[in-house]
């Protein structure tokens, strides 16, 4: 009946009235009335408020433990905890409490409540939260009962102009649901994740909406609201939703192991541009040239090459370089995938298997410290799992920077996470045993070569 009703509405509100083929004269009041009333009363009870809770530690200016100023301040001019307290939404994904949310709702809260729409209120434990995707993963406590969930749709199914449903808490007013279509599909310009490959919506979404479910017209979840386009912080009608597909499979990757545990491709490209289109005699601008392909990689051993087209996967197409990430990073490990790729004409299918990326060698966290200029940073061997916790391209074996400590001396000469470390006094380092045998020593000169962003730079200290 519901179908039948959004059939009949719509024709009547898109003007197609009688000039439509098939269509017919409404024969009752309902027939005539557009309503998403069951939709929402099936949905809505699966979709929650989220209340966090972080106490922060702001420290006092040094002058204020100096006694000569104590004996006029006290100890009102000491470091105090102020608590931070933010808002999101979330929506039930099984039945025993199962929340998935977004990460930066979720966040390191020391307490997280959950509100659900019948006002009943729970703590809630952080199973997993992967930052890459932006999605967490709650389990409600003292939950004794089965409560309502929402059955994840096939985003893949969505196309552009399907209705849609957002449901959240905006502005902590209170459970809001907004109607508006699919807009886009597959936007890959927006850098709210690292895997960007969102559906756009012209449903409000507003701050406090994150979190919450942007549903299909048959009340299944297709989407995480994540992210909006505003010059003001309110809704213009540009909403972006985590599709379906990436939140199964962190959902059952968390529940599983506790973290996001994603297939490695182990190769990497560019997106094939116009121009670049019509040097390869290419008919129009999509698919991902290959510029690299690490040898021991799933890619390297299926026989992907560098030169090679990457055309689609498991019968999708691929576009560009995010959409061949974001396919890979939404199919569960185990298995293979059909990988379509073409050279000079030649088509080829490739059968990838979907592994996770090794960590190996081990990684030998390590923090440097003495009289030298790496002093203050934390490096690590680096590797494929680290290197996909990182969002970072695996190209070879090394020694990588996770942090740098502020004021310390590998921060005054500039150390950046995510550096590799490539020689020290014209010492090539292959590990962090390397790294730290060739930094044991004090001396009066000290020249490094890092490589950042594709580019070696070489510092100088001392002398």
């Amino acid at each position: 009946m519901f179908n039948r009703l959004v059939r009949y509405s719509l024709g009547l509100a898109l003007g197609l009235g009688l000039a439509t083929a098939g269509a017919a004269v409404p024969a009752s009041r309902e027939q005539v009335t557009l309503t998403f009333a069951p939709v929402v009363k099936q949905a809505a009870p699966a979709v929650v408020n989220i209340y966090t809770r972080k106490v922060v530690h702001s420290e006092a200016p040094a002058l204020f433990n100096d006694p000569f100023f104590r004996q006029f301040f006290g100890d009102q001019g000491l470091g105090r905890d102020q608590v931070q307290n933010s808002l999101g939404s979330g929506v039930i994904v099984r039945g025993t409490g199962v929340v998935i949310t977004n990460s930066h709702v979720a966040g390191d809260a020391d307490q997280i409540n959950v509100v659900l729409n019948d006002r009943r209120e729970f703590p809630a434990k952080l199973i997993g939260k992967d930052q890459r995707s932006d999605l967490a993963v709650l389990q409600l406590q003292g939950v004794t009962e089965n409560l309502p969930a929402l059955e994840l749709a096939e985003s893949d199914a969505l196309e552009v102009g399907d209705l849609v449903l957002a449901i959240g808490n905006p502005f902590g007013v209170g459970q809001t649901v907004t109607s508006g279509i699919v807009s886009a599909l597959a936007r890959t310009s927006v850098g709210v994740s690292d895997f960007r490959s969102f559906i756009q919506t012209d449903a409000a979404i507003n701050p406090g909406n994150s979190g919450g479910a942007l549903i299909t017209s048959d009340g299944r979840l297709v989407g995480i609201n994540t992210a909006i386009y505003s010059g003001n912080g309110g809704s213009v009608g540009i909403g972006f939703a985590i599709p379906s597909n990436m939140v199964r499979t962190v959902l059952a990757s968390i529940l599983k192991e506790g973290r996001a545990v994603r297939a490695w491709l182990g190769a990497s490209g560019k997106s094939i541009t116009a121009d670049l289109a019509k040097s390869l005699s290419l008919p129009r601008p999509s698919g991902v040239v290959i510029d690299r392909v690490v040898a021991t990689s799933p890619a390297g051993k299926a026989g992907l090459g560098v030169g090679d087209i990457v055309r689609s996967v498991n019968g999708h197409e691929v576009n560009d370089v995010e959409e061949l990430r974001y396919l890979f990073a939404t199919m569960p490990v185990g298995g293979k995938a059909q990988v379509e790729t073409s050279r000079n004409g030649t088509v080829r299918t490739l059968s990838v298997a979907l592994e996770p990326p090794p960590d190996v060698p081990a990684r030998k966290l390590t923090q440097l410290t003495g009289r030298q200029p790496f002093a203050g940073a934390a490096v690590a061997n680096f590797n494929p799992a680290l290197a996909e916790e990182m969002g970072l391209d695996f190209q070879d074996p090394g020694v990588i920077v996770l942090n740098v400590v502020p004021g310390s001396p590998g921060s005054s000469v500039g150390l950046r996470p995510g550096d590799r470390v490539v020689s020290v006094n014209d010492v090539p380092v292959n590990t962090v045993d390397d790294l730290v045998r060739l930094t044991a020593q004090p001396l009066a000169v000290w020249t490094a070569a890092i490589g950042r962003d594709g580019k070696v730079y070489t510092f100088r200290v001392g002398g």
